[in-house]
């Protein structure tokens, strides 16, 4: 799934596209929402909460509407110009928004749904990391509260902090020198928590992200994707695993690691 910075700067996109404009028309491409209609609704604002995207919508009655989406895997929020060429097959669709101006498209969404209360979809997040109510302490205790949890485990979890994924969680392993096995009690915690802040803040609003400091092509990352190449710090070879369970929603997913700088850990 994308990391919270990447749904957070398709929100933004989408902000500067249509905040303020009106909905000359709508088109949803889902069965549940093939006969909805929001020509005339005034877009108030687009915005990110971890993973998840809302389009709130102000209606020509005063009432207040959200479109709620979640890019899983492959989803993606374009903007083009009218008549523009779309830059994916136009079959993998699921929402279009015209406005005056611009075309919205949102391609493969995971999730698409109308909700008139947006904050129900995502009270079960923990705190945001991009979010203008963030609260380290929350995350913390959140994390701490399962003491012998891997924390590769307990950083995907959104319910513990949203907007960490599969890349950030490799590469905060990786700085904070732990393997992803390793029990949560036995991080510092905090201070992964302020990394993990500290990273999706400075990559927000970034094309490329970059957790090492070097945003030029091949340095952007510590361990992430580098499987069996030099470790950055200490020249071992990276290794691909994998962690989480073989079946149910989250699935295994791959990590990667420093054999020399990320240690099992031994108790």
């Amino acid at each position: 799934m994308p990391e919270g910075d990447t749904v957070y700067r398709a929100a933004h996109r989408l902000n500067e596209a249509l905040a303020g404009s009106t909905l000359l028309r709508s088109d949803f491409r889902v069965p549940t929402l093939a006969t909805k209609d929001l020509s005339g609704a005034r877009v108030e604002s687009a915005r990110a909460v971890g993973k998840h995207l809302f389009v709130d919508l102000a209606g020509t009655t005063g009432s207040t509407l959200s479109i709620h989406s979640h890019l899983m895997m492959d989803g993606a929020w374009h903007v083009y110009r009218p008549g523009e060429k779309w830059r994916r097959p136009g079959f993998t669709a699921r929402v279009v928004l015209r406005t005056e101006d611009v075309e919205a498209v949102g391609f493969d969404l995971g999730i698409l749904e109308l909700t008139a209360d947006p904050d129900a979809a995502v009270a079960h997040l923990g705190p945001d990391l991009l979010g203008p109510d963030w609260d380290a302490e929350a995350a913390t205790a959140n994390l701490a509260a399962q003491p012998d949890r891997p924390i590769g485990l307990a950083l995907l979890d959104q319910r513990n902090l949203a907007g960490v994924g599969n890349i950030y969680r490799s590469e905060l392993c990786f700085l904070a020198g732990v393997h992803p096995e390793t029990p949560a009690g036995a991080v510092d915690l905090g201070g992964m928590v302020a990394t993990a802040h500290g990273l999706l803040q400075a990559n927000a609003l970034h094309a490329f992200r970059s957790t090492t400091g070097d945003r030029r092509r091949g340095r952007e990352l510590w361990v992430y994707g580098r499987d069996r190449r030099p470790c950055r710090r200490c020249g071992s070879g990276i290794v691909r695993g994998s962690l989480g369970p073989a079946r149910g929603p989250a699935g295994e997913r791959v990590t990667y690691r420093c054999p020399r700088c990320q240690p099992p850990y031994t108790g």
